[in-house]
């Protein structure tokens, strides 16, 4: 799983991959990882909150509902666990990403300055 994990991760972000020991290192760190053919989500749970790690998506799969479904399928596993707010993080610069976090409800709490390479994430929230 965790080579598949890799592929892709490279396919959907291909300047900043992450190895297969990446995925492996945030399992035994707690974090749950959904994975479909077209794209996956990392996410862990603390207490009554949860966070998403990353969440990528097959650029030629973008644009059909992927990312939202895995977001609700967090949402609803995270309820499960006593979690009432999911957090993230998003680079500024991220435009797509903020789109699909804005529609699925998230909204800015906060900003982390220089975060990214020099680029401020955008701190998100959802009330679940």
């Amino acid at each position: 799983m965790y080579l598949e994990l890799e592929n892709l991760h490279k396919s959907c972000f291909p300047d900043k991959p992450w190895s297969a020991s990446d995925f492996a290192d945030l399992k035994k760190s707690g974090c749950d990882i959904i994975v479909s053919q077209n794209g996956f989500i990392v996410w862990r749970t603390v207490a009554d909150e949860a966070e998403i790690i990353t969440i990528g998506v097959k650029p030629d799969a973008r644009g059909n509902g992927i990312a939202s479904a895995m977001l609700t399928i967090v949402e609803n596993d995270a309820k499960k666990y006593g979690v009432n707010k999911i957090f993230l993080e998003v680079s500024k610069n991220n435009i797509p990403a903020l789109n699909l976090y804005k529609i699925n409800g998230y909204k800015k709490i906060g900003t982390r300055p220089k975060y990214y390479d020099g680029i401020d994430a955008i701190i998100m929230e959802k009330d679940i």
